[in-house]
């Protein structure tokens, strides 16, 4: 074994017994580096990553090639997830070097960190050369290194850096119309999503497109984020037996995913498919809310009620064994109904990948389908639904692929919100239960008395100091909890993070926050999250964050800092606009009014959750059916009546005069 057998992260477990003498990340490994003048080299990844596994299986477990590592290098094995903050020093580096990036990722840097060199994916050959030739670099060349690596690291610490603006803020329709032009003009027409391969679902673009119908009606916004959550849906990206999403699809069309499904995307696409069906009531959105929930609780559940990471794209040392299937085995299982299945599932023909393989996929004919077929399309629908059950328990006899059993508390986060979201699109009393069963695991076990979260559960232990990432996306999924459950200790959890960080994430000369706390561990070079990519912004959650807690709390200030960090992004936001759609939808807000629905008195709850079905973006929901004021958010105080129950719908402190029907209330906005 070598220096990783105390970690406790499946992807650092995945190298303990490779030949290469790899340490985690600290200060240990990088005084070994400055005592023996070794170049640093820091190679990062994830349990689910497939060319991941491919270069341990073609490299790391070679003995040749671990002896040419171990002999100039300090091997440094990091697990991306885990420490992100580290992933973003030395992939901004490699993106700088390069033009692009991804995983593996295999980065060289001096003694203290700071990077000189580095790449993503080596083949064998290429890789021992690789190593040669940078440790010749580094002792024969040693001051054109040290200068390549100040070069860098400067590159670095600027690239994310947003200076403050000198305008006052001032938002309007115009800035939103421009964002949603540029971010149109990346759109795929045809297929959904983005142009170009490899296609990622971005939820946030979606979303983005939703609202911005909601607020101008403009059509082509809708009929764009319609096709795009149609065309996931019945792709290969969704796994059609099981539910749940892939990481993303390697062609234009959705046909064919790298397998691995991770927690932050399902989240994020159970919200945002619970918020289409608000919008359009498709049924085919709601099925793909239930069953990924359900995809969610069999394979990515703690039996504490918390979330895993992550299932890989790999089973039996193959991408994609488990979840494809030839047409002689679906003949067996299935006899004379296969052919209905494969029909439905256009197995043999668009569903044909490699290897006599097909990815199952399904098409938006499906009443034609069943009329060809001489059935009625519920009774296609039945069918279906017994033979989907009969493979999916074939399937489960399968070597399964491997589960990355981390606890982080980030991911967590935008799967409670995802859960929050599709009880308030559906009332199905189970998905808030889910979500708050989370939440207080984490609240309890991650959050520590002076404020301070935690990354990461391994079981009740908290381990690795929470990034900004956790802090904002954890304060919005608890806004989010707050609004369907009326329960005050969420939202007061919230704002007691926001508080946490605006004391120790604020940074002189920006509004930004940094990626990690200024009196935390400090790297070659700091980060600033601006851009919205699978998983949003740190940044901008935080920035909408403190704009719903400045409503709920009617606190001037925390509106003012938002309002400034979305000022000092605004340059940016029109010209790359499918990477600032979070941003996007903050500035919505601004754009149009801002309501909050403080509801009161005995029924609140039926209320609420009546008003909550509808689709909303630019409002919040606060409830009660207590008189206690003490248990009350400030935009309920003073609001209880026993005798009837009142919605009031309040803008920063002014309210119009309240109504009692949730029909008045919509009128109102």
């Amino acid at each position: 074994m070598n220096n990783l057998k105390n970690q406790t992260s499946p992807y650092l477990l995945q190298h303990l017994h490779n030949p290469v003498d790899w340490h985690p990340w600290g200060d240990e490994a990088l005084e070994i580096a400055r005592r023996e003048n070794k170049p640093l080299l820091v190679s990062i990844g994830y349990s689910a990553c497939h060319w991941c596994h491919v270069m341990e299986r073609e490299s790391f477990e070679d003995a040749g090639v671990a002896e040419l590592m171990n002999r100039h290098f300090v091997c440094i094995k990091v697990d991306r997830e885990e420490r992100p903050d580290i992933d973003h020093l030395y992939m901004n580096a490699v993106q700088m070097l390069s033009g692009r990036g991804g995983w593996p990722l295999n980065c060289f840097a001096l003694p203290d960190g700071r990077p000189f060199w580095g790449g993503t994916y080596f083949p064998k050959e290429q890789w021992k050369n690789i190593l040669a030739r940078v440790a010749g670099l580094y002792h024969e060349q040693y001051e054109e290194v040290v200068k390549q690596a100040e070069n860098i690291t400067s590159g670095v610490a600027e690239s994310s850096f947003v200076e403050v603006a000198n305008e006052r803020p001032a938002f309007s329709g115009d800035d939103a119309r421009k964002v949603y032009a540029n971010l149109m003009n990346y759109m795929d027409k045809h297929d959904g999503g983005t142009k170009g391969a490899p296609k990622f679902p971005l939820p946030n673009n979606h979303e983005f497109l939703l609202h911005y119908h909601h607020q101008t009606g403009d059509a082509s916004a809708l009929k764009q984020a319609v096709l795009s959550l149609r065309k996931m849906a019945l792709g290969g990206i969704y796994d059609q037996l099981g539910g749940g999403f892939a990481r993303y699809a390697t062609d234009e069309h959705w046909k064919i995913p790298h397998f691995e499904k991770m927690l932050y995307d399902n989240g994020q696409l159970v919200s945002l498919y619970a918020l289409a069906f608000k919008l359009t009531k498709e049924k085919l959105f709601g099925e793909v809310v239930f069953d990924t929930i359900t995809f969610v609780d069999r394979e990515l559940t703690a039996p504490e009620g918390v979330f895993y990471s992550a299932l890989d794209a790999d089973s039996e040392g193959e991408e994609g064994k488990y979840y494809v299937w030839k047409e002689k085995e679906l003949d067996e299982l299935l006899g004379k109904d296969a052919l209905v299945f494969k029909k439905y599932y256009h197995v043999g023909y668009k569903g044909f990948w490699e290897h006599g393989n097909n990815i199952l996929l399904r098409g938006d004919d499906e009443a034609e389908l069943a009329k060809t077929l001489g059935l009625k399309p519920e009774e296609l629908q039945t069918q279906i639904k017994h033979m989907n059950a009969k493979l999916l328990e074939a399937r489960s006899q399968r070597v399964r692929p491997g589960l990355d059993n981390k606890v982080l508390v980030s991911w967590n986060a935008l799967m409670i919100k995802g859960l929050a979201d599709a009880y308030a699109a559906f009332g199905e009393q189970g998905f808030l239960a889910k979500a708050r069963k989370a939440a207080d695991f984490i609240l309890q076990h991650a959050l520590q008395e002076n404020g301070m979260l935690y990354r990461s559960l391994n079981g009740k232990k908290a381990s690795i100091p929470g990034f900004l990432e956790d802090y904002a996306l954890m304060a919005q999924a608890l806004i989010s909890l707050y609004g369907v459950s009326g329960t005050t200790k969420y939202l007061e959890a919230a704002k007691a993070l926001a508080i946490y960080v605006l004391e120790h994430f604020s940074v002189k000369d920006t509004h930004m926050f940094a990626f990690t706390p200024v009196d935390g561990e400090k790297l070659a070079a700091p980060h600033y999250e601006l851009f919205d990519n699978v998983i949003p912004a740190s940044n901008s959650v935080m920035a909408k964050v403190l704009f719903y807690l400045a409503n709920y709390y009617e606190e001037p200030f925390w509106g003012r800092r938002s309002s400034l960090m979305l000022n000092d992004m605004r340059p940016r936001l029109d010209k790359y606009s499918s990477s600032f759609t979070n941003w996007g939808m903050l500035l919505l807000h601004h754009v149009k009014p801002f309501h909050i629905f403080a509801i009161a008195g005995p029924e609140a709850m039926q209320k609420a959750e009546k008003l909550t079905r509808h689709y909303l973006p630019d409002a919040l929901v606060a409830f009660t059916d207590s008189e206690d004021e003490s248990k009350l958010v400030d935009v309920l105080q003073g609001r209880f009546a026993k005798e009837k129950t009142l919605i009031h719908v309040c803008s920063m402190g002014y309210c119009k005069l309240p109504v009692e029907s949730v029909e008045e209330a919509l009128e109102q906005v």
